[in-house]
């Protein structure tokens, strides 16, 4: 959740005074025109910003009071490239992880659509899709609350777009808490009917994406 949320960054204010709730255990599409403000927001959910007014919230508690490490265990966030760290598959999922279980790693693997054995693949060996989606397993691996997506398919080809939507449907209905920046609003509409829009910095409208694309400023249509 975000109260009032203001952000201003080189001077230039992007965000002003965002209050929004995030349904628990359901997918929440942001969308909006480029600029708008739509990953600022979802930065600010788990500290990678900080905004100079307002809070955001995780099951009632201030983010702020939360430790960084232990924040983006609970809020993971998937960013439009994948981030592949040196080293194997084993490498990437454990990162950061105490000694952990190859059967967790297998387990979370298959939970995204990717073989067991890819535990001991070269993580360069990945295409697109596949990099994308270890990158959301390394972040369920660590068991989060929430899981924000930032434009996550934007440099994947159709097929693997269709995968990851599928994906997102299915950690939603595991009972994960998802939000998802995108600027295709056909794709918001495939993964969720809980939509809401941002232009200029604020949001402006929330329902499903008829009703978000009536609001759409008529100068971005």
């Amino acid at each position: 959740m975000a109260e009032g949320v203001c952000l201003e960054r080189g001077g230039r204010r992007v965000l002003k005074d965002v209050s929004t709730a995030i349904e628990r255990a359901q997918v929440t599409a942001v969308v909006g025109p480029s600029g708008s403000g739509k990953s600022s927001l979802l930065r600010c959910f788990n500290r990678l910003e900080e905004p100079q007014e307002g809070r955001v919230l995780l099951a009632g508690e201030d983010t702020r009071q939360i430790a960084p490490v232990e924040l983006r265990r609970r809020v993971g966030l998937i960013a439009q490239m994948p981030t592949i760290f040196p080293g194997g598959v084993r490498a990437n999922l454990a990162y950061g992880l105490d000694d952990p279980e190859d059967f967790d790693l297998r387990t979370t693997l298959e939970s995204v659509g990717l073989p067991g054995h890819f535990l001991e693949r070269p993580s360069d060996a990945l295409s697109g899709g596949e990099a994308q989606r270890l990158c959301i397993a390394r972040a369920l691996v660590r068991n989060p609350e929430v899981l924000l997506l930032d434009e996550p398919t934007a440099s994947l080809d159709r097929d693997a777009v269709r995968t990851i939507e599928r994906l997102i449907w299915d950690l939603a209905g595991r009972g994960l808490t998802i939000v998802i920046v995108t600027h295709d609003l056909g794709q918001a509409g495939r993964v969720t009917s809980h939509v809401k829009l941002m232009v200029d910095g604020r949001l402006t409208a929330e329902g499903d994406v008829g009703d978000v694309e009536q609001a759409w400023p008529k100068e971005e249509r």
